[in-house]
């Protein structure tokens, strides 16, 4: 089964977060999604998938990659054995972004932590990583990823206020460094 370590849960500009993302370990893979700075995958990753390679932190992400010797950031599938990520494209009302799907065996995880609306790929997986829309009310959100189907859900970029609000149920807040399984 794999293991899923999250290694940020905040926005790019988040001060008090590192910008989220995940490390996928299943076998001797090792590939991580998104990130940046304070949050980046393992030196050892295979490979380190972005969501968008268009992202005004791009560059930032191509440096630290270089600096640490790391395989550069793209959008692009991962295969290993049984373990396959895939990424999808999300509804984003800034234009073209895209989530992970990542299915290792009969278990299925969605790695979307930026839409406007959840994804129809994520129907029946049994665990999601979700952001809450922008200005939009986590309840919304996760009543529609509920209706999905999704067995569990893990939500990134807490909201910005000073004390985190409980999420809605059955909804979880992130951990950084928290380790998740599907």
């Amino acid at each position: 089964m794999p293991r899923l370590i999250l290694l940020g849960v905040g926005t790019a500009r988040s001060p008090r977060h590192a910008p989220a993302g995940l490390l996928v370990e299943y076998g001797h893979a090792r590939v991580g999604l998104d990130g940046g700075p304070g949050s980046e995958p393992p030196e050892s990753s295979q490979a380190w998938l972005v969501r968008d390679e268009q992202g005004p932190h791009q560059a930032v992400l191509i440096r630290i990659a270089r600096e640490c010797g790391m395989p550069a950031p793209v959008l692009a599938p991962f295969r290993r054995g049984s373990l396959r990520i895939e990424p999808l494209p999300v509804p984003h009302p800034g234009g073209a972004m895209h989530g992970y799907r990542i299915i290792a065996g009969h278990r299925t995880c969605v790695w979307a932590p930026e839409f406007a609306e959840p994804p129809g790929w994520a129907r029946d997986a049994d665990l999601m990583f979700a952001g809450v829309p922008p200005g939009g009310p986590a309840d919304e959100a996760v009543r529609a990823v509920r209706r999905l189907g999704v067995a569990r859900l893990i939500l990134v970029r807490p909201p910005p206020a000073a004390g985190r609000e409980e999420p809605p149920p059955p909804a979880e807040w992130g951990v950084a460094g928290g380790l998740y399984r599907m």
